[in-house]
């Protein structure tokens, strides 16, 4: 099997797919196991493919709109996507550089946690009969074997040689952390799921992070091994920041994709609040605009390249949340961040009865996700950085009581020119 790493973002050789084309001109393309075929057959005619998630969490966050905004591509371009939930792989806990095994969920937790996944699904592939794409929970087939005929069929096609090459298991051993037969086996449920997805719906792309290499390498030789099927796989690139941390980490922790853990707001003010050198990259890989618009607006300067950031971060919550919910987003943000401030709605809804019982405000600041901690809110606080209602505020050991409320029960909270939250107590 020949297996290509990209370098650069750039194939090798001209493609003739229009899909592989756009995948690489917006940067979503890292690793293909044979990108000459995967090419040819894209060009052939509809391909099917999927992208897996584990429900460890009741949402997604920005690191899946990778693969997603892979798979929304794909979709446009004639393909079908298979988004599959892993209700199964999830009992399990995918061990894939992480320095320690995943906690273990109830099935009432996964199955809460599948419902809060589909709903940010829905939002970004079509799953209309025009769209053709599916949702499918890896635990329709993952929970029908029995244990000896799972190992008899599929444990001949698994050397732990092999396995142990892979740098998602090599990381954890190499760190003297322990790497249980239960998350050893994580890579076979994947591969398998590969295999029954390529049988039930003549799946032959598989699409994920690039941590999930190894896995989908697996799955790939699964295929051929097992039923002499030619199967692809392509990763996407790990984003990361021009500072070099890891894509959609914030003070209040990941960037959710669901709006009952992240306000449409919040979201669409991470986005504006992008540093000026990954405005251009990220207008590429997270938006639709025309590669054309895109370069247009990258080449903005000064304080033009914040209303780059503007579009970026409205095209993105539109994908996300819908256009309505964008264009609510731009609007809240330009009167929130103007002199009428007063004027805008909540970004945060708190009770009232918090106030009487004095709310602090480093507190506040570690809520809002302004700061990941009282220490380092007080640091904000004690270098000036804090604006309650326009005023800088330097004690932190100040208290919130009814007298800070303005404009309607309310008052502002600004870190530096870029956070700013107006909250309103109930």
């Amino acid at each position: 099997m020949t297996q290509h790493m990209i370098e650069a973002g750039k194939p090798a050789t001209k493609l003739k797919s229009e899909a592989l084309q756009v995948l690489f001109e917006r940067g979503l393309v890292h690793q293909c196991t044979d990108l000459e075929a995967l090419d040819a057959k894209l060009s052939a005619g509809p391909v099917t493919a999927y992208a897996g998630f584990d429900a460890t969490a009741s949402s997604l966050h920005v690191g899946h709109l990778m693969p997603l905004m892979s798979m929304r591509w794909l979709q446009k371009l004639g393909h079908k996507p298979i988004m599959v939930l892993g209700g199964g792989t999830s009992q399990v806990g995918d061990p894939s550089f992480r320095n320690e095994a995943r906690p273990m969920l109830e099935q009432r937790q996964i199955a809460a946690n599948i419902a809060g996944i589909r709903r940010s699904v829905e939002r970004l592939i079509d799953l209309s009969p025009e769209g053709g794409a599916l949702i499918v929970d890896n635990a329709d087939w993952l929970t029908e074997f029995k244990f000896l005929e799972f190992l008899r069929d599929f444990g001949p096609h698994f050397t732990v040689n092999r396995m142990m090459t892979f740098d998602s298991v090599r990381s954890r051993l190499d760190n003297q952390m322990p790497l249980t037969v239960l998350e050893f086996c994580y890579m076979m449920l994947q591969a398998v799921d590969f295999l029954e997805l390529s049988r039930r719906h003549d799946c032959t792309l598989q699409v994920g992070g690039s941590d999930q290499w190894g896995n989908i390498v697996n799955g790939v030789e699964l295929g051929r091994k097992g039923d002499g099927r030619q199967l692809f796989g392509l990763t996407v690139p790990l984003i990361t920041t021009a500072n070099g941390a890891k894509m959609g980490k914030t003070a209040a922790g990941a960037v959710w994709l669901h709006p009952e853990h992240l306000s449409p707001f919040a979201f669409w003010q991470f986005w504006r609040n992008t540093a000026d050198a990954d405005v251009p990259r990220f207008l590429r890989l997270f938006t639709e605009l025309p590669i054309r618009e895109v370069e247009r607006l990258s080449m903005l300067e000064g304080i033009e390249r914040n209303e780059a950031k503007k579009i970026l971060a409205t095209q993105v919550t539109a994908i996300v949340h819908g256009a309505e919910a964008a264009r609510h987003a731009l609007e809240q943000g330009d009167t929130l961040f103007s002199e009428s401030w007063e004027e805008a709605e909540p970004t945060h809804r708190l009770a009232s009865l918090r106030l009487a019982t004095g709310m602090g405000l480093l507190d506040l600041l570690t809520e809002l996700g302004f700061a990941t901690s009282n220490s380092d809110a007080r640091r904000l606080v004690e270098g000036g950085g804090v604006r309650l209602n326009g005023s800088v505020i330097q004690d932190p050991r100040r208290t919130l009581a009814i007298g800070d409320l303005a404009a309607g029960e309310r008052l502002s909270l600004a870190v530096g020119r870029r956070k700013k939250a107006l909250v309103a107590f109930e």
